[in-house]
């Protein structure tokens, strides 16, 4: 009999265990690794404070930008309908008229029938496009009631001589949310006057009693400008307000209307 020494049954308990590591699955991994990660509770609320302090940053960057947006589109707007006014006096030697009833206030104006131009079609005022399309129809009687003025100067009579001096558009591509119909309760007509395209644009803004609804004014003679005209808007912006005007290159901003 052999008896087996305790060297020898080491080795046999190493071929073994060498034997059962060969033919052990590839693919099997320790139980450690097994273990899936996972946020704790700790590097969630870390996570959630750095998103929070990102968009307490960002959130202020957007709304510049957004503001800068509305006022330079109105300060490109006030460029485009400078030059119509300006084109307006070069071919009749004056500025267009204002509305006297309105005084200083200046919001409601004639200027859009102005810088488009009309024709007198058995007194009614018509505003043609270039496919002599009717953009809009007014009496005479609504123009006076509304702008205190029985006519229009760059207007065109119906069926007048050919020595008769025709109605011109000085305001080209005007897009549909730069205008407005307004209406009149006594008696009840509405009419077209110039808005910004950016409306108030705060909705609680609402010179005419309707949000998104930022009329141009307009007066002639001006205040500011006694030689020619004076020509504004305000924005409201974020509970401030931002006056955009052709007297002044710097948006004044929380300074009262004129």
């Amino acid at each position: 009999m052999i008896m087996k020494t305790n060297q020898m049954r080491n080795a046999e308990c190493g071929m073994r265990n060498a034997n059962n590591f060969a033919h052990a699955n590839p693919f099997r991994t320790p139980h450690s690794a097994l273990r899936t990660s996972a946020f704790t509770l700790v590097e969630l609320l870390v996570v959630i404070s750095i998103i929070a302090i990102l968009a307490a940053f960002t959130v202020p960057v957007l709304s510049a930008v957004k503001k800068h947006q509305y006022i330079s589109q109105a300060q490109g707007e006030l460029g485009q309908l400078e030059a119509a006014i300006d084109s307006y006096h070069d071919a009749y030697g004056v500025y267009p008229p204002s509305n006297a009833a309105a005084g200083a206030n200046g919001q409601v104006n004639q200027l859009y029938y102005e810088l488009e131009g009309t024709t007198n079609i058995a007194g009614t005022f018509c505003v043609m496009n270039n496919t002599n399309d009717q953009l809009s129809v007014t009496p005479v009687n609504q123009v006076q009631a509304a702008f205190g003025v029985g006519g229009f100067v760059n207007c065109s009579k119906f069926n007048a001589s050919e020595d008769s001096k025709p109605a011109r558009n000085f305001i080209h591509e005007l897009r549909p949310n730069q205008t407005a119909v307004i209406s009149n309760t006594a008696p009840s007509f509405g009419f077209t006057i110039l808005t910004g395209a950016v409306g108030g644009p705060d909705l609680t803004y609402k010179p005419l009693g309707a949000s998104g609804t930022n009329p141009w004014r307009y007066v002639s003679p001006g205040i500011n400008n006694p030689n020619s005209y004076d020509l504004w808007i305000q924005l409201k912006i974020k509970g401030n307000t931002y006056l955009i005007c052709n007297w002044s290159k710097q948006v004044q901003v929380n300074n009262p209307l004129p």
